[in-house]
């Protein structure tokens, strides 16, 4: 049965209450991947609350803390009567036998850090289909040293003699591992027979209801007023026009502000796209002077993104007066930033979030706080792989889809030193023939980013016989799953001398290409 309300609210059917591990996103996203919708809440959730909410089941996140140590994060010892399946996930688990009455203690000798395989003891419940041997993701210096009163063992490994255990009547349940991380094989199996087998939960969370909600839910807050959109090209951005054209039609104004620092013939794709091919209307303001002028002299990156991002703010500020009024600001803002989102005001009358901050593609500066817009934020549930399925399913193309992650404040970041209208036609050309060839080579969905950085030294070449003195241009490629962290790329060394000698050929002012191997850590994607 769909937890949905009649305005389209959605009740989370488990809920994963963190206790600080670096996982609890990914846990969350696991749950998802079986289509039953969840969602992340702190440790210190009441029982009540969670009473509520009426979850079919709840999870129990690792975390980097000790049970018996002083300050402990603890959870409402009132959980474990609330008559709904829990699932402890390390620390969780750990806490799960404190709070019951059993005993942890510290690995003297024996912490578990990497692959291990299990050995299953009850191949039931939540170790159904689970193989034994299968290799499990292992990451404790605690363990458990004694099982509270009607608590079983599952499964153990070599190192740890209750890596899983249960509570079968009162449905609890307890991993010493990480069933999300890709590193267990059967971790997915364990996830599913939680979610479906034990708390009984529907594969209601998919790509159409999730946009037939979302609809109901914009067209019931928004009513008949105007909404105005910020829009990057970005797929969040993307997503969000196709989602509120469908949702409130020509209720919506987008605005794309050229900055002059978006990729070579963007801003002409971005208003063929979407004013002129979908018919969701765009407003263009063009700015491209006015950003260029502020940045004259300025050598500091962090300087730069912030004059950036102010002067992005003052646009927006004088454009949506003269386009307004507005009722409605619409944000792309992700789950991620609802899990870490801070600064944000509640309307005491309307109960609404007001904004106080502006997500837009620049990721800084906030509207000045008598620019009060009541948010609209549909895709505040969704993950970033969530999103793309959602714009599929809306009719955005692949190539806005899959695209690659671009950053706010663009090509401006990607120069280091001053920015000049000169260097910016130079990186265009360079970064725009190393999409084509990546393209070209059918690599551009194996890589994460692929990009070209302008340094400002220059260098002695020869060209044609005579001596040149220009500037070099830095390839940057890189593989990540999520960009937290990432590895250059191994790109074929033909491609790369492809991408050298049509840059060094094409590219006034360049006579020299490099290669950046460096991977994050210690170096981070962006050179700025």
């Amino acid at each position: 049965m769909s937890q949905v309300s009649s305005e389209g609210q959605r009740q989370p059917a488990i809920v994963i209450l963190d206790f600080g591990s670096q996982y609890s996103e990914l846990i969350a996203r696991r749950v998802r991947e079986t289509e039953v919708f969840s969602v992340v809440l702190g440790y210190s959730t009441s029982a009540e609350e969670l009473r509520k909410l009426s979850p079919k089941g709840i999870i129990l996140s690792g975390g980097p803390s000790s049970v018996y140590a002083e300050g402990a994060p603890l959870c409402d010892p009132e959980i474990w009567s609330l008559g709904i399946p829990v699932l402890g996930v390390c620390y969780g688990m750990q806490l799960m036998v404190q709070q019951l009455g059993g005993r942890v203690v510290a690995a003297t000798g024996k912490a578990e850090y990497g692959k291990a395989p299990l050995e299953v003891d009850d191949p039931t419940d939540l170790l159904t289909n689970v193989d034994n041997g299968s290799t499990m993701w292992m990451s404790h210096g605690d363990s458990v040293q004694a099982l509270p009163e009607g608590f079983v063992r599952l499964a153990h490994t070599a190192n740890t003699p209750e890596a899983a255990v249960a509570h079968h009547d009162r449905r609890l349940y307890g991993v010493q591992f990480h069933p999300e991380v890709v590193h267990s094989t059967c971790g997915m199996a364990m996830i599913r027979n939680f979610v479906y087998h034990i708390c009984g939960c529907d594969p209601d969370w998919t790509t159409d209801a999730f946009i037939e909600e979302a609809v109901q839910q914009v067209r019931h807050q928004v009513g008949d007023k105007r909404v105005l959109l910020a829009l990057s090209g970005g797929v969040d951005s993307s997503t969000l026009a196709f989602l509120l054209k469908k949702a409130i039609g020509d209720q919506l104004t987008c605005m794309f502000i050229d900055q002059g620092f978006m990729r070579k013939g963007e801003p002409e794709f971005l208003m063929e796209f979407f004013d002129r091919k979908f018919n969701i209307h765009v407003e263009y303001i063009h700015a491209r002077e006015r950003f260029l002028e502020k940045l004259k002299d300025i050598t500091d990156p962090e300087q730069k993104r912030k004059i950036i991002g102010t002067e992005f703010i003052r646009v927006f500020e004088e454009e949506s007066k003269r386009l307004g009024p507005f009722d409605y600001l619409a944000q792309g803002t992700l789950y991620p930033d609802v899990i870490e989102s801070a600064g944000t005001n509640v309307d005491p009358k309307t109960g609404e979030r007001v904004a106080v901050k502006i997500k837009s593609h620049h990721n800084v500066g906030g509207l000045p706080k008598d620019l009060q817009f009541k948010l609209v934020e549909p895709l505040r549930k969704l993950f970033k792989d969530e999103v793309r399925k959602v714009g599929r399913s809306l009719g955005l193309p692949e190539e806005i889809v899959r695209r690659h992650p671009f950053p706010g404040p663009g090509l401006a970041i990607r120069i280091l030193g001053e920015v000049t209208a000169e260097k910016l036609d130079c990186l265009r050309d360079a970064d725009l023939i190393v999409r084509e060839e990546v393209k070209q080579a059918g690599l551009y969905h194996d890589i994460w980013q692929a990009f070209a950085v302008l340094l400002p030294v220059r260098s002695v070449g020869v060209m044609g016989d005579k001596r040149t003195y220009a500037w070099p241009i830095v390839l940057r490629c890189v593989s990540s799953e999520d960009g937290m962290t990432a590895d250059w790329s191994r790109l074929p060394y033909d491609l790369m001398e492809t991408i050298s000698n049509r840059i060094v050929n094409e590219v006034n002012g360049v006579n020299r290409v490099v290669l950046d191997i460096t991977s994050k850590p210690p170096g981070t994607i962006e050179w700025e």
